[in-house]
């Protein structure tokens, strides 16, 4: 017994090697942790099951069947968070560069059956090469299983993609299907076809880091919603963001106990509107003053930051915070902020995660870019988003809320349960000079007469008790209050209970 116990510690430590000490030292010598240390770093001590260790691929065309390493070249298994299960798999770059081979692919397939079948997170560490090619189809196969599993789970558990490494070819479909993918700087980039292919089909020359760093998708393209500085940063930002989500559509977030008092009252909110609308100020002052502790947790800073969008907690409840940003195009909404805040609704709506939406919104974003871009498709997916949602939405309108983006953001005719309007919120089509020059088109040469008609149209509509009267803003609430009412409306819909028609599915625009 005792020899058989010993021969299996040797078959662990084997396994744990991965690619050899040799690769492990290169990994640490990029900045890069190895797939074990990741997990190690991102779950509770101790807490790490690993399942298939021994696994080994079964190809063996191009001398494969001298070349097995155990486990072949990804660890999964589960663990917990905070005492909360997860399940995790970490592409292991030391063993064939981490490509997907078809046992490689059954691995991970496993433990997404597992996650939807035990209602937990799956969280994918990327760190490889793409398919392996040596096994042709079969790799591509392998892909293929995976990504079915990824749609099957959507929506029902939470699936989080962390690139601390490459993730190319058709390893980025997966990370895409998943509702949240970060990525580390300078040591991580995604594509779908290299540098060595583009300048062969195109003619381009471009770095991998030109092509597909973080700071492209975390701020241009809007792949990732966030970009860190190392491996360790990454995954201690990651262990917060689980926090503040369910483990499935079948449970609720985690309440968390908070010291912060629910009738907490911030004066200084009732100075931040400037005196000049025009002038811009910082939302997210706004949004950390009035949750809990003031920890936010945004998403996608860096993409469409005229719209800011992440996790709060108001009373120890996870909340849902999207909030127009006057810091950036004045808030405006255009095609990137739109998908950004409509894919994120949609995530919060499907995972029970009460939305709560701050809005200062002077129009949708005007001119031929953004027309020959489809902002009207794009525009109509945040529209469509709320529109759909049945969680718990609260609104509350700051400042500005101009024409059809007053409708969309969250207003009471798509079905917002309580919306508040601050005293300096302007509820309008337009703004009173714009709404003035149209209306009175016959005096625009008269400065004094056109200066009449925009205090007019002021003093009548842009301000919230027009919408009041109407019943479309529930309360004219004082700023410093804001927390204390959101959270006493959030207790009134605890238990809120409402259906859509039943369908298939819908047919968002896409």
């Amino acid at each position: 017994m005792k020899d058989i116990l010993e021969q299996l510690e040797e078959k662990r430590s084997r396994a744990r090697l991965g690619g050899g000490q040799k690769r492990i030292d290169a990994q640490h010598a990029k900045g890069k942790l190895t797939a074990r240390e990741r997990i190690e770093l991102l779950l509770d001590d101790d807490s790490f099951e690993e399942w298939d260790m021994f696994v080994e691929h079964r190809c063996a065309d191009f001398g494969m069947a001298e070349k097995q390493i155990p486990g072949d070249g990804v660890v999964t298994g589960h663990g917990t968070i905070n005492g909360r299960l997860i399940y995790v798999f970490s592409k292991d770059f030391t063993v064939f560069g981490g490509s997907l081979s078809a046992t490689h692919a059954e691995k991970i397939v496993k433990i997404q059956k597992a996650a939807l079948q035990n209602g937990a997170p799956v969280i994918g560490i990327f760190d490889a090469g793409g398919a392996r090619i040596q096994e042709g189809v079969a790799a591509l196969a392998g892909y293929a299983d995976i990504f079915l599993q990824n749609t099957l789970a959507s929506g029902v558990v939470p699936q989080i993609s962390m690139i601390m490494g490459p993730c190319a070819g058709g390893d980025v479909y997966s990370p895409a299907i998943t509702d949240f993918i970060f990525m580390v700087r300078d040591t991580s980039y995604m594509y779908v076809t290299g540098p060595d292919v583009v300048k062969t089909v195109t003619n381009e020359e471009v770095t991998h880091e030109e092509l597909g760093g973080a700071s492209v998708h975390a701020k241009k393209s809007g792949v990732v919603d966030g970009a860190f500085e190392n491996d360790l940063e990454a995954l201690v930002q990651l262990r917060r963001l689980v926090d503040f989500l369910p483990l499935s559509n079948r449970e609720p977030a985690p309440v968390r106990s908070t010291q912060d008092a629910i009738d907490r009252c911030e004066a200084s909110l009732d100075t931040l509107i400037p005196a000049n609308p025009n002038q811009p100020y910082d939302m997210k002052e706004l949004i950390e003053k009035i949750v809990d502790e003031g920890d936010f947790f945004e998403i996608s800073p860096e993409h469409a930051p005229n719209i800011v969008v992440g996790f709060a907690r108001l009373e120890g409840q996870s909340v849902g915070i999207v909030a127009n940003q006057p810091m950036s195009l004045a808030g405006v909404l255009d095609i990137d902020a739109s998908r950004k805040a409509g894919r994120f609704v949609r995530f919060c709506d499907a995972f029970n995660i009460p939305l709560v939406t701050l809005v200062d919104v002077p129009g949708f974003l005007p001119g031929t870019k953004q027309e020959y871009g489809g902002l009207i498709k794009h525009g109509a997916k945040l529209l469509f988003a709320y529109a759909e949602a049945t969680v718990p939405k609260l609104t509350v309108i700051t400042r500005k809320a101009y024409g059809g983006a007053y409708d969309v953001m969250s207003s009471k005719h798509l079905r917002g349960d309580v919306n508040y309007a601050w005293p300096t919120a302007e509820i309008a089509v337009m703004g009173a000079s714009g709404a003035a020059e149209i209306i009175h088109r016959a005096d625009l040469g008269d400065e004094e007469k056109m200066a009449e008609h925009v205090a007019e149209y002021e003093g009548r509509f842009t301000n919230p008790f027009i919408a009041a009267s109407r019943g479309y803003i529930d309360d004219v609430i004082m700023p410093r209050n804001t927390r204390r009412r959101l959270i006493q409306a959030l207790r009134t819909l605890k238990h809120k209970d409402l259906e859509n028609p039943w369908k298939k599915h819908d047919n968002i625009p896409l």
